[in-house]
């Protein structure tokens, strides 16, 4: 579920109890379990994954039902939210027989809540909406991809309404029969104004920055900024990075993130001479002083269902440098405008669209403004329009009941 929450005299506000970031592994476990009054939330977008959300319009008020990850490095935490999520998950069909709804919003289909919920749905004659981000570009073997054909079709036009993210998105629900008419587009997106105000602030110290990670003043910085995964391309990164500093040697990178091919990127990068610095993982914050530090971005990864560092990038005024196997591509990056587009493992490619970024400051400027220019249509007021949108034109409503909106939330949860 993705909605905006606005303030204004009932302002909601969460108190978030419990939040585990772990590089190697699930990103969180428990994202809220009580409200307070405490924090107040400005206007923002927020997604709860593996999460059962009910907004009920009338009230104006949003039940968080389970709002958990299950760990896998803990075997005592694991039991206890593990068992929280399957009471929850086993309540979502009761729970959606009972209530009535306008409508519902599922992320996908590939989990069982998301099944016990769309399946609730189908048998309540409750609207469901989906919202994702695959693609038929994602690499997938022939059988798999045979095999999906009828059982997809069978199911995806069943959906009320698709909330579209980008441009392969919509072509992937096409493909299996979803009736363009009932899609709407909810752009995969960050919160621009926080990265743009953000980098804005730490430019003024853009010596001390680049200081902090070791970059040369005068160097013309690339980022990579993900996992250290065989699908990501590090190696690509580091190889197109060295063979452009030996024709422009003010070329450097910067590679933040960390997996278990690290070490592996950390040899190459020694063995080719290549001019890169290793970060290590960084939180959201202090990813946009690595923005900040940097002149472009570069996605070398061999497929990503989107990309949202892109988004985030852009919105610092970065312009990327992505492969075609990035989903985004389509939407966020033109070539010679916003960026540029190199094909997947194309190192000659990406090193010559390197050279020509670090030797043109002029044409690296255009392309920055561009950037931001661009990412700002992919914005949470164009998610948070799409997603109402949608829900006006399928939700099921009562001779009594106004329209749906997202506006004036209070929220609370319940954490079996």
């Amino acid at each position: 579920m993705v909605l905006r929450l606005r303030p204004g005299r009932d302002r909601p506000v969460l108190s978030p109890v419990q939040l585990h970031q772990q590089p190697e592994g699930p990103a969180f476990v428990v994202f809220f379990s009580r409200v307070g009054d405490d924090l107040a939330l400005p206007e923002s977008l927020f997604t709860i994954t593996e999460a059962l959300l009910i907004f009920d319009h009338r009230t104006r008020r949003l039940r968080i039902v389970a709002n958990a990850l299950i760990p896998e490095d803990d075997a005592g935490e694991r039991a206890k939210v593990g068992a929280a999520y399957h009471r929850a998950v086993a309540e979502i069909g009761r729970i959606i027989e009972a209530g009535n709804f306008n409508a519902f919003i599922v992320h996908g289909w590939s989990t069982f809540s998301y099944w016990q919920a769309i399946s609730a749905c189908w048998r309540t004659r409750t609207p469901v909406l989906v919202r994702g981000d695959s693609a038929l570009t994602t690499p997938r073997s022939r059988w798999r991809a045979a095999i999906k054909v009828p059982i997809y079709r069978w199911f995806i036009p069943r959906f009320d309404g698709y909330l579209v993210v980008g441009r392969r998105a919509r072509e992937y629900v096409l493909h299996y029969g979803a009736d363009p008419a009932r899609c709407f587009d909810a752009p995969h997106c960050v919160d621009n104004r926080f990265f743009a105000s953000r980098r804005d602030e730490l430019h003024a110290n853009r010596t001390a920055i680049r200081a902090r990670f070791g970059i040369p003043q005068h160097a013309v910085a690339f980022l990579f900024a993900g996992r250290f995964i065989q699908r990501k391309r590090p190696a690509t990164f580091v190889r197109a990075v060295a063979a452009a500093a030996g024709q422009a040697p003010a070329v450097c990178g910067l590679m933040v993130g960390d997996g278990p091919i690290r070490g592996e990127a950390e040899a190459l990068a020694s063995e080719t001479g290549a001019p890169i610095r290793f970060s290590g993982f960084l939180n959201q914050t202090d990813m946009v002083a690595a923005y900040a530090a940097c002149d472009a971005l570069i996605v070398p990864s061999e497929w990503e269902t989107w990309g949202l560092v892109v988004n985030e990038a852009m919105a610092c005024g970065l312009p990327a440098i992505v492969t075609s196997g990035v989903a985004c591509a389509d939407d966020l990056v033109i070539p010679g405008v916003t960026g540029e587009v190199c094909a997947v493992d194309a190192v000659d490619q990406l090193a010559a669209q390197i050279v020509r970024l670090a030797g043109d400051g002029a044409y690296r400027a255009t392309l920055a403004v561009n950037a931001r220019r661009r990412v700002d249509a992919w914005s949470v007021d164009a998610a948070v329009d799409g997603t109402v949108n949608a829900l006006h034109r399928v939700a099921r409503r009562s001779a009594t009941d106004a329209r749906p909106t997202a506006r004036d939330l209070t929220v609370h949860s319940e954490i079996p």
